[in-house]
């Protein structure tokens, strides 16, 4: 009588190692919905800032770019570039954009120089902590409160000028705000005595992260205090660097309310910015199409300048 036997064979039995033998293949995972409804989720939460953006952002600078094609009278609404061209014909509009440009240029170049010195002073000083009080004071101020001190201090009366009288120099003494471009550099000036202040504290936090280990190797290889500033401490404060210029950049080319309430443009309109411009045009000439071609060049400037130089700073090997 036969009995039947089952051929087990083992793994090697085949004439091939186990691991070269093909892994069994597994079934795929069954598809679901939860990416769909982490999107959905993810979608709900976003939602409600997109449409806040969309309402306060979008919605007020679209208005105002087709506003910017139509002109104040009633006689051709329609005006296609006219109110851009303005920028070539008014005289007033073209020393708008010179004063831009050097508030531009002052209020980046003033705050980082002025901060980093001061950062740098005081970070180990006796008296850092009132030294830093005193710099970054004027910070907490507003626009409008540092115009007044100002003021008072660069008016023909005003205690520049009978400073410079008690002590025998009378002879320097002049309208600080009346003639351009001096008026223009005095608010430059004032401005700056504000903006210090956040680029000290700024510059402060980057320095005390910096790893002394750093310096400490930098002056084992012999390198004096300039060369480890420069070398050693400067390149580690990008990111700070980055942060200062990029603010100081977008403040200076939305300057108003210093100069405004100091010298509401004039005189004349020789010390007009371009913020200052639209104000001007848009509720006290009452064009309103001027004014908002004037908002919507400023915005491509703020944008443009503000992307050219992140993208040129935040790059791979930047932070």
């Amino acid at each position: 009588m036969s009995t039947r036997t089952t051929d087990r064979r083992s793994p090697a039995a085949d004439g091939a190692p186990a691991a070269d033998r093909p892994a069994p293949a597994r079934p795929a995972p069954a598809r679901t919905g939860s990416g769909t409804r982490e999107r959905l989720t993810a979608g709900m939460f976003l939602a409600p800032a997109v449409l806040l953006v969309a309402l306060f952002l979008l919605a007020p600078f679209g208005w105002t770019v087709h506003r910017s094609f139509f002109s104040d009278t009633r006689t051709s609404p329609f005006s296609w570039f006219e109110n851009y061209a303005l920028f070539a014909s008014d005289p007033a509009l073209t020393r708008s954009v010179q004063n831009t440009l050097m508030w531009v240029v002052g209020t980046v170049v003033l705050p980082f120089v002025l901060g980093l010195a001061i950062a740098c002073m005081t970070d180990a000083s006796r008296l850092s902590r009132f030294a830093r009080l005193c710099v970054v004071l004027p910070y907490a101020l507003s626009g409008s409160a540092v115009a007044v001190v100002w003021n008072f201090m660069l008016t023909t009366d005003g205690a520049v000028n009978q400073v410079l009288t008690n002590v025998g120099l009378g002879s320097f003494a002049q309208g600080w705000l009346l003639t351009w471009p001096g008026n223009t550099v005095v608010m430059i000036l004032a401005n700056a005595w504000q903006a210090t202040g956040v680029a000290v504290i700024l510059f402060l936090v980057g320095l005390r992260s910096i790893p002394p280990e750093t310096l400490e190797a930098g002056a084992l290889d012999g390198a004096n205090g300039w060369q480890q500033f420069r070398h050693v401490v400067l390149p580690q404060l990008r990111p700070v660097s980055i942060i200062v210029i990029g603010m100081s950049l977008v403040n200076g080319l939305k300057s108003f309310d210093l100069i405004w309430v100091l010298t509401q443009g004039g005189p004349g309109r020789a010390t007009e910015t371009l913020a200052v411009s639209m104000y001007n045009e848009t509720f006290l000439e009452l064009r309103p199409g001027a004014g908002a071609a004037i908002a919507v060049v400023l915005t491509v400037i703020v944008l443009a300048a503000s992307w050219f130089y992140l993208r040129r700073q935040l790059d791979v090997k930047g932070v």
